[in-house]
């Protein structure tokens, strides 16, 4: 239960009694989502790491914060699906596009994009929110396809991780839904 209401106009307002339908998971709550805690953040490049937030292996499609201390790069690739992108802090951009985004920024992704990911120098970290739908596919200098990167491959990279650490795979599976 969240806390209690002291003067808000809805205070007397009762909980949903039966939250869940039979079927349905329970939702995933995390607080503190952008963690100065480093562990939480996988190494995606050399650069920039991800913090998982929710894992859907049947529709391949997670959420993370992406995450460089400094200059960061995701090298080229594409997305054959959408993806959301919504800035917490720093400066970033796609190098193929006119605008850089800093907090409070709001990106959507159409379907068929490809770009190159730089975050920036900036006295705050670049923290990115995404929603990511589909493979990353890996794209040469040419922009042909030079491999590609899924939900199942995030899992593995994820899990390898979170033991390395000390945090356990379990915590990586708690988030699929």
């Amino acid at each position: 239960m969240p806390e209690l209401a002291r003067n808000e106009f809805w205070k007397e307002l009762k909980p949903i009694a039966q939250v869940f339908k039979a079927d349905a998971l329970p939702e995933v709550y995390i607080g503190n989502a952008a963690t100065e805690d480093e562990r939480y953040y996988v190494p995606f490049t050399e650069t920039v790491s991800s913090r998982p937030l929710w894992i859907s292996p049947s529709q391949n499609k997670w959420c993370d914060i992406l995450m460089a201390k400094g200059a960061g790069l995701v090298n080229r690739h594409y997305h054959p699906h959408e993806v959301f992108a919504y800035t917490i802090s720093g400066k970033w951009g796609y190098l193929e596009h006119s605008w850089t985004a800093t907090a409070g920024d709001f990106i959507y992704e159409s379907p068929g994009e490809g770009h190159t990911l730089v975050a920036y120098e900036h006295k705050d970290p670049m923290r990115v929110f995404f929603i990511v739908t589909g493979p990353l596919i890996w794209l040469d200098e040419n922009g042909a396809s030079a491999g590609h990167f899924d939900v199942h491959d995030y899992i593995a990279m994820c899990r390898a991780h979170y033991v390395k650490v000390g945090l356990g795979a379990d915590k990586i599976d708690a988030l699929f839904r």
